[in-house]
């Protein structure tokens, strides 16, 4: 399916040059007696980029990709792959370490993400915006550290560091935003 400028919206996944791209922001300039320049920032669903791409021409027409993402439970992994079942089919889908990332610091046997497929295979994954892991080790806070509460390392059971407050000790589940990776608030 073909769209031209006036559907573009940000979220929208498009196919340029045989790739996927998300669209994260556009604009369309017009000046006097000139084509009008649309400029759009995007990033490549299979490579992570972020690039400004300029297209200068009275129609400018976009393909939609055919990008599905699909509700999953993430089992286990072998070492080499790490599977993820579809909640609907019960088909599963074995990513590798490399394609998943930093997602991985987020990811705990039976957690609920969304596969993104192109094309029918899988290419990456979206996790949800908070996830709850345990504190496994963190220092002991003392009495008089500081004067405005303050902060210190824990290391989470996936293996990620994040600072949390004084208070927070080895056992404590927390809630992580995945986006920005810091501590949001204490669970139980």
């Amino acid at each position: 399916m073909t769209i031209n400028f006036s559907d573009l919206s940000r979220g929208l996944f498009i196919e340029l040059d045989g790739q996927p791209w998300e669209v994260m922001g556009y604009e369309r300039h017009k000046m006097q007696q000139r084509a009008p320049v649309t400029r759009i920032k995007m990033k490549n669903l299979l490579s992570g980029a972020v690039v400004e791409r300029t297209f200068q021409q009275y129609s400018t027409g976009f393909t939609v990709a055919d990008v599905d993402g699909r509700p999953t439970q993430y089992l286990y992994n072998d070492g080499n792959f790490y599977y993820f079942m579809d909640q609907e089919t019960f088909e599963q889908y074995d990513l590798t370490k490399e394609i998943l990332g930093d997602a991985l610091e987020y990811l705990k046997e039976l957690a609920m993400v969304e596969v993104v497929l192109y094309n029918g295979t899988p290419i990456s994954i979206k996790l949800p915006t908070h996830v709850e892991l345990e504190v496994t080790e963190t220092p002991p806070a003392f009495r008089g550290d500081t004067a405005q509460g303050g902060n210190k390392p824990a290391t989470l059971e996936t293996g990620l560091r994040v600072n949390v407050p004084m208070f927070i000790t080895p056992g404590t589940i927390i809630r992580v935003d995945t986006r920005t990776g810091e501590y949001t608030e204490r669970v139980s």
